[in-house]
């Protein structure tokens, strides 16, 4: 059986994919093997093995179905340790699409520190969620997560509770400044005009010159991903004023068919041949209804869908860019109850990057 010198006299040598997987541990404190795998684009399999050299070092502790520091209270060297008991409220604006994923993370992590969620379900641009705070905090939780509305009159009177609240919080996928002085509450998110940067350059290397962007109204990661499609078509030299750019209203929309079929006639008129389309139901429901038309995918059409959380299932199965959801809510309980440790750390506004995954919808320009 192989074994290691003890921790003070072995380090896997700098470059390798041990160090890559120790430097990865030791940044998150933990995390399950499978996304470090998936991070790391190796089989779950060689990650246990690096993962049981590094265990065997005494450099990292093994856990069912993952590897954590060696430390279990993540001690910073400032004299504090996260909360271990206790509870954790969290806010998400759906039990259904995105946020189990998210939830999940974070679950995950609450269980290695010994904490429990009580979680709360509002529903997307709710006129004014501050009751729904208020209920969770008289449960008396250590601090919320929250995923709130941050358009129109709800937006504002969150703005004022944050502004007036003594609870640590920390918002996921949604970024906020309170008060008069614009104080930042921090945050994880994605980067999601990254993420759409990625798609627009994956299409472009395809051969692809036309690249639309479609996605849901409702979205309130539209304004980003729009964001990061016309910067990248400006630093590909592409203009995106020339190039259909649409909102689509809610697929529970009377109109909404309608709709799909204009912009599947906008698209073959002008010539068109890739789609970046957010989310994956509205992707799939394009796809379907272009191959009612005689469109084919990818050859007529190449789509990149923005989610990933159904994409697979089509067919063809769509290439979409994956945002990190539980790395999302694994990181936003972590910075908690960083949080509730040491309320005079400084604001952090964490961007974590999404991935692409190529599948069958996506090809070379025909």
């Amino acid at each position: 059986m192989t074994s290691h010198p003890p921790a003070d006299s072995w380090h896997p040598p700098a470059g390798t994919r041990q160090a890559e997987v120790l430097e990865t541990i030791r940044e998150r404190g933990s995390i399950r093997i499978g996304d470090l795998a998936e991070e790391l684009g190796v089989t779950a399999i060689t990650v246990r093995r690096d993962v049981t050299a590094l265990a065997d070092a005494g450099l990292i502790r093994r856990f069912h179905g993952g590897a954590a520091t060696m430390d279990p209270q993540r001690t910073r060297g400032n004299g504090f340790s996260p909360v271990r008991k206790g509870a954790i409220g969290v806010l998400v604006p759906s039990f259904d699409f995105y946020w189990p994923d998210v939830v999940h993370g974070a679950e995950a992590e609450a269980n290695r520190l010994g904490l429990r969620l009580i979680l709360r379900e509002t529903r997307y641009h709710a006129e004014d969620e501050r009751p729904d705070l208020d209920q969770l905090l008289s449960k008396r939780v250590s601090g919320l997560l929250l995923a709130p509305t941050v358009v129109g009159a709800a937006r504002e009177a969150l703005e004022r509770w944050l502004a007036e609240t003594k609870a640590p919080v920390v918002l996921m996928e949604r970024e906020m400044t309170v008060g008069t002085a614009r104080q930042s509450i921090e945050s994880v998110v994605t980067d999601h005009a990254g993420g759409a940067d990625i798609a627009v350059h994956h299409l472009y290397n395809q051969g692809h010159r036309k690249i639309a962007l479609i996605y849901s109204e409702n979205s309130p990661h539209a304004a980003q991903i729009g964001i990061g499609w016309r910067a990248a078509h400006e630093e590909l030299g592409l203009d995106p004023a020339a190039t259909l750019h649409s909102a689509l209203p809610d697929r529970t929309d009377p109109g909404f068919g309608a709709a799909v079929d204009e912009v599947l006639t906008q698209l073959v008129r002008s010539g068109t041949t890739s789609a970046i389309i957010h989310s994956d139901p509205e992707a799939m429901y394009i796809l379907q209804r272009a191959e009612e038309r005689g469109i084919q995918i990818p050859t007529d059409l190449s789509i990149v869908s923005y989610d990933d959380q159904i994409a697979a299932l089509a067919n063809p199965a769509l290439s979409a860019v994956r945002p990190p959801r539980r790395i999302i809510g694994e990181t936003a309980l972590r910075l908690l109850t960083d949080r509730i440790a040491d309320p005079n750390r400084p604001i952090h506004r964490v961007k974590v990057s999404p991935t692409l995954i190529v599948r069958a919808s996506s090809g070379p320009r025909a």
